[in-house]
């Protein structure tokens, strides 16, 4: 592998080595994915361009905005909870920042690799409502409708990633860790925390020429689930593919577009399973913009704007996302004549 030349590899870019760690955000709320209560730990979209390219050594921060809107229907079901709860008709709506500070180590490993090390910490607002909850072996307790809403910290992520550049050719290996501390009952429809731990972890692959003012990113991963200890429900495993392609009209913006395949590989199992293996999918696709600009001589900044229509799910919550990405990294250095 090659030293990355600084001075086109997106260092402006959002620090998007966290994957499984945004979702930590959603946990419990309708607006999310797959498993248990229709939600999976991995986000889908998470990951966008320039997503396996290098960056600059040192410091970066990472704020990301997020908005969902979803609405299942009248007649499908989620699992929730202990005692075999069953809610129907879910729909919901749910607001996410996330902070994410990431540190790139300046000495190359394994190979010349980048080693970056970092942490997500999630806040929610989320609003919930069920047309009705079943309970029981065979749904013979039936509530009427029920709505929640909730603002909270979520499970935080720890999360470090290996990257190598090799000229246009750009390769990353992940993993991050969902810890189970963010706000969580059983009981409730909303909540900011999953219940349970869970890793996952994936490659993915960057193509940048600047001379064409091309780009091309696509990550995959697997996450494993520990069971909740609350519900005795264990979800199955997730994998999942994000993709992005943009082109740079000038040196600081870009446009494209990104997209997102997520399925459910395994079923969901344990006594709290209600309603069988449960696997779940999705596919998205949207349009995207990003613009690098200059904050000082020492840091760069990024935005980025990408939004995902969703269709094609099972065992899910469907609907429309949107991101917002502002970050800030230490500033490309000249590169020596």
């Amino acid at each position: 592998m090659t030293k990355p030349n600084r001075r086109h590899q997106p260092g402006f870019r959002f620090h998007a080595a966290i994957g499984l760690g945004l979702a930590a955000l959603l946990t419990q709320v309708p607006a999310a994915y797959a498993d248990e209560g229709g939600i999976s730990v991995y986000l889908p979209g998470f990951y966008g361009s320039f997503a396996s390219a290098p960056t600059e050594p040192g410091w970066a921060l990472a704020t990301v905005y997020f908005h969902t809107s979803v609405d299942a229907g009248a007649d499908a079901a989620f699992p929730r909870g202990g005692g075999g709860q069953v809610d129907v008709g879910l729909e919901g709506r749910s607001d996410a920042v996330f902070f994410v500070p990431t540190y790139t180590f300046a000495e190359p490993v394994l190979d010349g690799a980048q080693a970056s090390i970092g942490m997500l910490v999630p806040v929610l607002h989320g609003r919930a409502q069920v047309d009705a909850t079943l309970t029981g072996p065979l749904g013979g307790t039936v509530s009427g409708s029920r709505s929640d809403t909730l603002t909270a910290f979520g499970d935080i992520a720890p999360f470090g990633t290996l990257k190598w550049n090799d000229g246009v050719n750009n390769y990353m290996v992940y993993t991050t860790v969902s810890i189970p501390v963010g706000s969580y009952d059983p009981d409730r429809i909303v909540n900011a925390g999953f219940g349970h731990a869970a890793i996952d972890s994936g490659v993915g692959y960057t193509y940048f020429n600047p001379a064409s003012g091309n780009e091309f990113s696509i990550t995959g991963g697997l996450t494993y689930n520990f069971e909740n200890p609350d519900t005795d429900y264990k979800n199955g495993i997730d994998g999942h593919i994000d993709w992005a392609a943009s082109h740079f009209v000038n040196e600081q913006l870009h446009v494209g577009v990104v997209g997102y395949a997520f399925q459910q590989l395994s079923g969901d199992s344990g006594d709290g399973a209600s309603l069988g293996d449960f696997k779940s999918r999705v596919f998205g696709i949207g349009p995207q913009v990003g613009y690098k600009f200059a904050v000082n001589d020492e840091t760069a900044g990024y935005v980025n704007l990408k939004g995902f229509y969703e269709f094609g799910a099972k065992h899910r919550p469907e609907g429309w996302n949107t991101w917002l990405t502002l970050s800030f990294s230490p500033a490309s250095k000249p590169v020596a004549k």
